[in-house]
């Protein structure tokens, strides 16, 4: 198990230095220090002056892969692969433009992206995984074909239908949450409730075909007829048998949203008006902030590696042929 652990680290080493390196090109090298000023500075005919000056500000005047000039291991660490990519891999994410320090806005606002993502996540997989068993259960039935059709309706609604419409029916009309904000502590319930209620909603169509999907494979099965053979009622046999050997595909599934559970939800946050990391990047996308969106980009990268990281280890709980291969 250790050696299969150890493993699996050593593979993701070099997925994220390969991340971090085609960031760092995508960000100064397809997109060059100067294109990026003439960007920011928003001005068709920008001086060279000023194009000089917002580099230097920011530490884009460096070379970028080796600072000839410099003595020393200065030649190497004097450049902009150095202080705006390597450093990452010890989390120094410097600071933004408007001068906060980055780490400490991405500790700070972490815990709303959580207080919204966990319930939602928690909510949302259960609540899937269980109207998908429902419907197995009844499969081939009028209750299986109205929960499909009732899926495939909620799919083909947009999220942003959900998020206008609940603010508009559960803050606006009947007034039970409000329509935004945040606070801390204990207060932060009535204003997660609806964002939470929204997401859940808005994802389980979609996630409950692709579990019924899963399930309906499995029941279909020889261990499921020799189950049956033996006695088993369909219950014991949907949830002993079924919902078992059906994990491996669903923590492949789950292995996606991990991510998310710290990087918050781009449009719940910017709607809601939650100070997560989900708003926290869009605040940098528009404001064009360079420095914040590497750091995120990268923190999604580590993230998702770790993400895949603990599907490989929790394979080998659900099935411990896995160790072997």
């Amino acid at each position: 198990m250790l050696a299969y652990i150890v493993r699996r680290l050593l593979y993701a080493i070099p997925i994220l230095i390969g991340v971090n390196l085609i960031t760092f090109a995508l960000f100064f090298v397809v997109n060059s220090p100067d294109d990026m000023a003439r960007m920011q500075l928003g001005v068709k005919r920008v001086t060279p002056e000023a194009i000089e000056k917002w580099k230097v500000e920011r530490g884009y005047d460096k070379p970028l892969l080796w600072n000839a000039q410099a003595g020393g291991a200065a030649r190497a660490t004097e450049t902009i692969f150095f202080q705006k990519s390597a450093k990452m891999f010890a989390f120094d994410f410097g600071r933004a433009d408007d001068g906060r320090d980055i780490a400490r806005e991405i500790t700070t606002r972490m815990m709303p992206s959580l207080a919204v993502a966990i319930p939602v996540f928690v909510l949302g997989l259960f609540s899937a995984v269980s109207f998908a068993l429902l419907l197995v259960y009844f499969r081939a039935s009028y209750l299986d074909f109205a929960g499909v059709v009732l899926c495939v309706a909620m799919m083909s609604v947009s999220g942003l239908f959900y998020i206008i419409g609940g603010q508009w029916l559960v803050s606006k009309i009947w007034h039970l949450v409000p329509i935004s904000g945040y606070a801390g502590g204990l207060d932060a319930a009535k204003f997660i409730i609806l964002p939470v209620v929204i997401s859940v909603i808005g994802g389980i169509g979609s996630s409950t075909r692709w579990y019924r999907t899963l399930f309906l494979e499995e029941v279909s099965k020889d261990y499921v007829r020799t189950a049956r053979a033996k006695g088993l009622s369909e219950r014991a046999v949907l949830f002993g048998h079924v919902l078992r050997n059906a994990l491996i595909p669903i923590l492949t599934g789950v292995v996606v949203l991990i991510p998310l559970l710290f990087m918050g939800s781009l449009l719940i946050e910017s709607f809601f008006g939650i100070p997560g990391l989900g708003s926290y990047t869009i605040d940098a996308i528009n404001a064009q902030d360079f420095a914040v969106v590497r750091a995120m980009v990268f923190i999604g990268s580590l993230l998702y590696i770790v993400g895949l990281l603990l599907t490989d280890i929790s394979y080998t709980l659900v099935d411990p042929r896995v160790r072997l291969q």
